[in-house]
This record gives C-alpha cells, sequence and structure tokens, in this order.
C-alpha cells in the first residue's frame, strides 16, 4: 500500500473531539492528515496530494467533502484510489457501496486496501464539474439554499425533510428540455431534475433504487409537474423507493451524453 493522504472535515455532522478522531485515523498506514477550514480547502489539499504522489486520498467528512475532493482528481494523470470516512449527516455514498459509518470499520475498509471501480461522471454547464453520486435542480436546489450547517446539526438525517418544508412555499415548475444519448427528447414542465449515478439523496431517501455506480450508466429522474395530493402521494411513494412507476415520475437510463 502506497502512500494516503486523508482530508479531514471538523465541521462534519458528526465529529465531535477532532484529536481523538485524528488519532484513530493515524492508525491507517502511511498515512498524512490536513484538517480543512474553510470550503474548498478539500480541492486545494487534493490536487497538493496528487502533486506530492500520494497513491490514495480518502475524504473524511460527508459528500460535500467527498464532492470537493472528487473536483480535484481529474487532474491527476495516475490511477488515484478515492477512500472514504463518512462523518456528515447525509453519508448518501457511503450507503449505495455499504460503507461503514461506523469509524474504526470504514477505517479498517481503507487499512485493508479494499478497491473497486466507480463511474466519475463530468457535467458541463458554465465550468467543468465532477460527481459521483446524484445531481439535481429543480427544487433540489432550493432545498439545499435552506440547509444551514446549524440546522444538519440540529436534524442531522432529518435535516433535508426540515429544508425541503421550508422550500415548500418557493415550489415551481420550470419548462424543461431534456435530450437523452441524442436519441429522444422530451419537453416537460418540471420540478425536479436528477441525474444518478449512486442511489440515495437528501440523508437515506432512495432516489434511484436502480442505479449502479460501476454501469457505466446514469439513472434520469424527472419530476413533473402535480398537484399537491398527486405530491402527497409520490413522497409516500419516495419514502419505500418505490416511485419510478408513479406518473408523475419519468424514468429513463442514459450512456451519459445528456
Amino acid at each position: 500500500m502506497g502512500k494516503t493522504y486523508i482530508i479531514l472535515n471538523p465541521a462534519a455532522g458528526s465529529v465531535n473531539d477532532v484529536d481523538t478522531l485524528v488519532a484513530r485515523i493515524r492508525r491507517i498506514p502511511n498515512a498524512q492528515v490536513f484538517i480543512s477550514a474553510n470550503a474548498g480547502d478539500a480541492i486545494h489539499a487534493t490536487k497538493k496530494a496528487l502533486r506530492h504522489g500520494y497513491d490514495m486520498i480518502v475524504a473524511a467528512g460527508g459528500d460535500g467533502t467527498l464532492n470537493e475532493v472528487v473536483n480535484a482528481l481529474p487532474e491527476s494523470d495516475r490511477k488515484i484510489a478515492l477512500g472514504l470516512i463518512p462523518l456528515g449527516t447525509g453519508n448518501d455514498f457511503a450507503r449505495t457501496f455499504d460503507i461503514p459509518t461506523d469509524i474504526d470499520d470504514a477505517i479498517a475498509v481503507i487499512a485493508a486496501h479494499h478497491i473497486r471501480p466507480i463511474d466519475l461522471v463530468r457535467f458541463k454547464s458554465d465550468e467543468v464539474r465532477y460527481f459521483v453520486n446524484v445531481s439535481a435542480g429543480g427544487f433540489s436546489g432550493l432545498v439545499g439554499e435552506k440547509l444551514t450547517p446549524e440546522m444538519k446539526k440540529t436534524w442531522g438525517p432529518l435535516a433535508y425533510l426540515r429544508g425541503a418544508a421550508a422550500a415548500l412555499s418557493d415550489l415551481r415548475a420550470y419548462r424543461t428540455t431534456v435530450s437523452l444519448d441524442n436519441t429522444e427528447s422530451l419537453k416537460l414542465d418540471l420540478y425536479d431534475v436528477l441525474i444518478a449515478n449512486g442511489r440515495y439523496v437528501g440523508g437515506g431517501t432512495n432516489i434511484a433504487p436502480e442505479a449502479s455506480a460501476d454501469d457505466g450508466m446514469l439513472d434520469v429522474i424527472l419530476i413533473r409537474e402535480q398537484s399537491p395530493a398527486e405530491l402527497a402521494v409520490l413522497a409516500a411513494r419516495l419514502a419505500i423507493g418505490n416511485h419510478l412507476s408513479t406518473e408523475g415520475v419519468v424514468f429513463r437510463r442514459a450512456k451519459g451524453s445528456l
């Protein structure tokens, strides 16, 4: 096993005692620990670690920390292993891969160097970004704007639902054109667009129950404009991961050309 660089977000939802946590993490062989302080630190730290020849980069934090690390990895021309110690309130990516949320168990997985390939999704808008779990626009973006660090600390995995409740008054549909692999084009009034590589969002909502993060495909979930009664039915089916066949949902799979 080569050198491992661990980027720790001390503000992650489940972090209480940073010094004790660092001591536990240092049990990983050949590990260097960097403690972030501000948004964007994980990106810069990852780039620095890549320049210094580290073979594995570990995100010790929530899904946001993981996303920052992921967005720096494509700069490397070497094969880099990505590790995760899930310390956030949602830990949605960890759920897809059954990564233990127990810190010592997650550390043991990394120390054992269990590696499997995953898809890295490239997203181009005003800038080029990457993700490994789920990217969303529309209502999901409004919810994200409502979420605060204090809300995450107070509500834990229920913070997404709390944010959704706060965003309901701003709910609106967007006239959207979605092209799939240049073979199908849909024009719909949508509340939400979700492009899923992993399965979970919002602290455990199984938004893409059929998604596989290593098959070269993306699951596309489109939430149509609908009545409050229909939304209530959809919410109930979302809770049990049985929503893809709901009339208010359009579900497609694509190779990635969207």
